[in-house]
């Protein structure tokens, strides 16, 4: 008798098609379908948020388990078990969405915001009863491009520094830009115990320049130009990976095309394979 996953589907069949999907699923995950589920994972796969802030969630005694606060990371549940976030129950996602966002300024990327200030997820009309949270951030005071889904393996896997993926910003400054903050930026800028890196710069103004990140530190480029006095008039992400801002218009949203989306599925398959070398 073949095995059941977490939907109720036969596991054969649906391990065949997450092989097609080309999705790279770890024995450990493979496993959590075949029994039980572990609460982040849960959290994840239910549109809450990326599976690390939900750990976080888990350990501030918001989540309840058939009734009781659940405060350990690891636990584990089965889908018929009653979930609850602060008293609301929660439900594993049934479709997947994949948003690409043009955040306006003064726009936070948190989904609470204890300032009430604007949240940019509000801005996504069309999808607002999935619950979806952003793909990394993009602080309160910047613009452009930013991903919103409710997937959370595909959250997790995208922001996280080992995935490589490149992300390019324009920043415009009060006063000229020089080639020798450029070369040290590349070079690695030490600055309050962090280094702050580029991969590569481009020249498009004397006081405007294009940035290349890949490792997405909180606020990089801000701290390492506010360590060498470089004034930031605006800051603008226009790229991630292959998925550009293009013509996409400020606080307008988009859904990821397919072959958009094979192509972070292919970059989070080789962080996996980088990790088991």
């Amino acid at each position: 008798m073949n095995s059941i996953d977490d939907e109720g589907n036969d596991f054969e069949a649906t391990k065949q098609e997450l092989v097609k999907k080309d999705w790279d699923f770890k024995k450990e995950e493979i496993e959590d379908n075949l029994q039980s589920i572990r609460l982040q994972v849960y959290l994840s796969h239910a549109g809450i948020s990326s599976r690390r802030a939900a750990e976080e969630i888990i350990e501030s005694g918001k989540v309840r388990v058939n009734g009781k606060i659940i405060k350990e990371r690891g636990h584990r549940v089965l889908t018929s078990d009653e979930v609850r976030l602060d008293g609301k129950i929660i439900h594993l996602v049934q479709k997947k969405i994949y948003v690409a966002l043009n955040k306006p300024e003064m726009f936070v990327c948190t989904n609470d915001d204890p300032e009430n200030r604007s949240l940019a997820v509000d801005l996504i009309h069309s999808y607002h009863d999935l619950r979806l949270f952003s793909v990394g951030r993009l602080d309160f005071l910047s613009s452009g491009l930013i991903i919103y889904t409710n997937d959370g393996n595909f959250a997790n896997t995208v922001a996280h520094p080992r995935s490589g993926i490149e992300k390019e910003y324009e920043i415009e400054a009060r006063k000229e830009i020089t080639d020798d903050f450029l070369n040290e930026f590349v070079k690695g800028i030490h600055a309050a115990g962090e280094k702050y890196q580029i991969k590569s710069y481009k020249k498009l103004a004397p006081r405007k320049v294009s940035l290349v990140l890949t490792e997405g530190k909180n606020r990089e480029i801000r701290n390492a130009c506010a360590a060498r006095k470089v004034t930031i008039k605006s800051l603008k992400r226009v790229r991630i990976g292959t998925l550009k801002i293009g013509n996409l218009a400020l606080g307008a949203y988009r859904l990821l095309s397919q072959s958009e989306l094979e192509w972070f599925m292919s970059q989070s398959k080789k962080g996996s394979h980088g990790r088991r070398h």
